[in-house]
């Protein structure tokens, strides 16, 4: 064998099947160029309209009067499922599967106006049909800024929602599964649907409004970056596993930052994929090549608190952490815009109103979901950091972590001031100049620790506390002024918050 030993040949024969697995992979994991989905408007008509349509939620957003459209379209291409290994490898299951999904698109009117900046939403699907959370919490800043925003169907049973809703209008859609024999799951069960299609759907989203095509969803109009959001696990997911594999024909990156609302851990990358162990590294944001922030309310730090990590401004790891205190899980604004009773019910699922959308009561009585927008000035402020942060380099600033007590621990607790509320994180007038205790969880059944409470101040207390409705005017306008300056909130909600809180004492202590 030319001076060579069997046994030379059979380590040379393992090296090299060693190598070739190891190129495969590396195939697999080299960044690929997305395709540009096809993508089609369907128009609304009177009696064919799309579900969630900004009009047809429980709060009404007149579109037209800020000077925004909003059309429907049907994106359709080929998709992969995906394996993720422990070592955080990413290969192809299943290449090229067809996919037939729907976006809804709100964007300004005048292609003049718009900020040059794509917000994607992968909507939310806990009540079985699409709901935009990031829409709904943070439209004032959308549109007032000229972003447009972009909600993506991604989910099976959303799709089965839609078609409910109306046949005709969405018979196209479909995540079917290229493996519909495979079996998976406690119950060895078969599906006709393969979420797992989603991910790289969203990777050709971004690709469809970067092309800037004359064909596509937004002609006439600059696309300059797309950041994608969510207060679900897909979009956590996608950035840990499918960002750095997700490459347009420019080189860029299909996305070119991110916002993550609350605990959202990764979910399985494809329908029989297993679910990431509690400890498993892939939980962790780390090593994103672009600006990644996560915004957590208060309600939601105890179960994030095995995601907390440092913050950095290392160009291939830029990240930020904010847990805002004082805010729960959810609030009234999410509700709000929830679709309208009807359309729930024509989707074919329990119709509920947003003033209070559960079938039961919690066991502390609250009148009602509270209304505190402190998350929503945060992420609105996050939002416009993320966009300094992508365009100039500009960092955000950094906020303290909320102070916790036997953390990642069965016991843990949030250590709260002389008022009740919650120390460290980012603050805001709120709980600097409480006028009243603010809870983020509710006891009682299910989702009943997702909402928040407040118990007002008397009269005696905020008497003691400030002494006069000016002197509490004052405190309100410096603690604004302050973090306006430090760039927790933007101007306009500034003055938002000033307008709220700055009222006559008798209104003060009877609503605040």
């Amino acid at each position: 064998m030319n001076g060579l030993s069997r046994r030379n040949w059979i380590v040379l024969l393992a090296l090299f099947v060693w190598f070739c697995s190891r190129t495969m992979v590396a195939v697999a994991q080299t960044a690929n160029v997305v395709p540009v989905p096809r993508a089609t408007l369907v128009p609304a008509t009177a009696d064919s309209f799309p579900f969630l349509a900004a009009n047809r939620v429980q709060e009404v957003v007149d579109l037209a009067k800020l000077g925004y459209v909003e059309e429907e379209f049907v994106i359709s291409g080929t998709a992969n499922v995906y394996n993720w290994g422990t070592d955080g490898n990413l290969t192809v299951k299943t290449a090229n599967a067809p996919y037939t999904t729907r976006i809804l698109v709100r964007r300004p009117a005048n292609a003049a106006k718009f900020s040059g900046n794509v917000i994607v939403e992968p909507l939310e699907n806990t009540r079985r049909f699409d709901w935009a959370f990031l829409w709904a919490i943070s439209h004032d800043y959308f549109t007032e800024h000229g972003d447009a925003w972009v909600g993506v169907t991604h989910n099976p049973q959303a799709i089965e929602a839609l078609k409910t809703f109306n046949a005709r209008r969405y018979a196209s859609l479909s995540l079917a599964n290229p493996n519909p024999s495979e079996t998976c799951g406690p119950q060895n069960a078969r599906s006709d649907s393969e979420p797992g299609l989603k991910f790289d759907i969203l990777s050709q989203v971004a690709a469809l409004f970067k092309s800037n095509s004359s064909s596509g969803p937004m002609p006439g109009f600059n696309v300059q970056n797309v950041y994608g959001t969510s207060h679900t696990g897909e979009i956590v997911t996608y950035i840990h596993a499918i960002h750095s594999h997700a490459q347009l024909a420019n080189g860029k990156p299909a996305f070119d930052g991110y916002l993550i609302k609350g605990d959202s851990s990764p979910i399985p990358v494809s329908r029989c994929a297993p679910a990431l162990p509690p400890n498993d590294p892939r939980r962790i944001t780390r090593n994103v090549s672009v600006p990644v922030i996560r915004a957590v309310a208060e309600g939601d730090v105890l179960s994030a608190f095995p995601l907390r990590r440092e913050d950095s401004d290392q160009s291939n790891d830029r990240y930020r952490l904010y847990e805002v205190a004082a805010a729960p899980h959810m609030d009234v604004q999410y509700y709000r815009h929830m679709p309208s009773t009807e359309d729930q019910a024509k989707a074919g699922q329990p119709a509920f109103p947003g003033i209070w959308p559960f079938a039961y009561q919690c066991d502390r009585p609250i009148g009602g979901l509270l209304e505190l927008p402190v998350f929503q000035y945060t992420l609105n402020n996050a939002f416009a950091n993320l966009d300094q942060w992508v365009r100039k380099g500009t960092a955000p600033p950094r906020a303290e972590r909320m102070t916790v007590k036997d953390g990642g621990t069965p016991q843990a607790t949030i250590t709260t001031d002389q008022y009740g509320n919650g120390m460290g994180g980012v603050r805001s007038p709120y709980v600097d100049v409480p006028t009243a205790t603010y809870v983020p969880h509710t006891p009682g059944q299910a989702i009943c620790r997702n909402l928040g409470y407040k118990v007002p101040f008397d009269w005696v207390r905020l008497e003691k506390m400030y002494g006069s409705s000016r002197n509490y005017a004052s405190k309100v306008r410096q603690s604004v002024d302050r973090v306006l300056k430090e760039r927790w909130i933007t101007e306009s909600d500034a003055q938002r918050i000033k307008a709220e809180l700055i009222a006559p004492a008798r209104t003060t202590s009877n609503n605040n």
